[in-house]
């Protein structure tokens, strides 16, 4: 029989690393007085703008309400519309989808790679079509897609990239930043992320084209106070998410250090138990450790839910990212056809994630692997 843990408190899948220097970040801005901006650029939204911009290493960024704001932002950026097809992955969150019908294109669903759960570039090529107008490649977990591959067929099919990098706040591709490799890229700042403001999202481009269209479509299509030029939303940042996310990622590489470290003595310690397939960086990536994911190698989901049953009554905040693929969704299924994705849904299967937050112990790192191991074992 597993023994509890000695804390009395459960190991989150994810936790909000925030301090007191979030804590006078508001306080200064409600002491302000300035606490929104009708362009969407208050003084801190600007600083929290341009930090992370360098961060990545683009010349563009620009912060939105929410991740799911900046994905719909950045396909009506890229001029996507009814009568166009977006390819997009099924094992993700809904919002990289959810985006794609919100403005009227057809989202097609290809399968990914087994290994890194990541859109598979020969499965983008085969899923092309005369109506294909952008693809959106999520880097899963924290972990980069095989972006050269997708750049390079996007690039010969005059395909518009918007990486999903919702997940991969600091990962790497080849020495260079997700978020600056594709055309457009949108980060998520929700309260589970490496990084959070609460909510919040941004849009990274080298594209000045793109960040103009942008602009205004964060603010109603106005150019001018009242003068609206095009179609927009009411996508605006709030001040205090603004100072909230420069403190966040003034910490960033501290968090991500602290995840690396735990995912390291997670795998060491995992590394004996054959019956899982641990996670991995594969040559040229870094991984952000959003989450840890790890496959119960031939089980079906009622014997991986079991295990994750399992280790939420020992207090373990294990998770499944995700149970039901996106094409399997009614509203989906039903909308948009029956699609094949036999590694997709093999994954749905058998994936579970586990906490490395940079909040997790040592010795709950520790817990969390016999927990595991003796439950496996039995």
């Amino acid at each position: 029989m597993v023994k509890a843990s000695k804390t009395k408190n459960s190991i989150p899948i994810n936790r909000p690393m925030l301090g007191d220097e979030e804590i006078q970040a508001v306080t200064e801005v409600m002491k302000s007085g300035i606490i929104s901006n009708k362009s969407g650029s208050g003084p801190h939204v600007l600083k929290f703008e341009k930090a992370f911009a360098q961060f990545i290493g683009v010349k563009y960024a620009l912060a939105f309400n929410n991740g799911t704001s900046a994905l719909h932002a950045s396909l009506l950026a890229a001029d996507v519309g009814p009568g166009d097809e977006v390819i997009v992955p099924s094992f993700t969150f809904v919002s990289t989808a959810e985006a794609v019908v919100l403005i009227g294109a057809k989202p097609v669903f290809v399968d990914i790679n087994p290994k890194t759960y990541c859109l598979d570039p020969d499965a983008f090529k085969r899923g092309i079509t005369r109506h294909t107008k952008a693809v959106i490649p999520v880097h899963l977990y924290g972990l980069p897609a095989d972006m050269n591959s997708i750049i390079e067929i996007a690039e010969k099919n005059d395909i518009e990239v918007i990486e999903d990098a919702a997940q991969a706040h600091g990962a790497e591709y080849h020495g260079k930043k997700a978020g600056s490799l594709g055309d457009m890229a949108c980060f998520s700042f929700y309260a589970s992320k490496n990084m959070t403001t609460g909510e919040g999202g941004m849009v990274t481009s080298d594209d000045r084209k793109f960040i103009e269209k942008l602009h205004l479509i964060r603010v109603h299509g106005e150019r001018k106070e009242y003068r609206s030029v095009t179609v927009g939303h009411n996508y605006r940042l709030p001040e205090i998410e603004g100072a909230i996310g420069y403190i966040q990622l003034s910490k960033l590489p501290k968090f991500l250090e602290k995840r690396r470290r735990n995912a390291k003595l997670l795998t060491e310690k995992l590394d004996a138990v054959k019956q899982l397939e641990l996670p991995f960086e594969y040559s040229g990536s870094k991984h952000a450790w959003y989450v840890y994911t790890a496959r119960l190698k031939g089980a079906n989901s009622g014997k991986r839910n079991k295990l994750v049953k399992t280790l939420n009554r020992h207090r373990i905040g294990a998770t499944v990212y995700y149970p039901i693929p996106i094409h399997k969704m009614p509203y989906y299924r039903e909308n948009f056809g029956n699609f094949q994705l036999s590694i997709t849904e093999k994954a749905s299967r058998q994936v579970f994630s586990l906490p490395v937050h940079p909040g997790v112990k040592d010795e709950e790192i520790d817990y969390i692997a016999k927990t595991i191991t003796r439950t496996i074992n039995k």
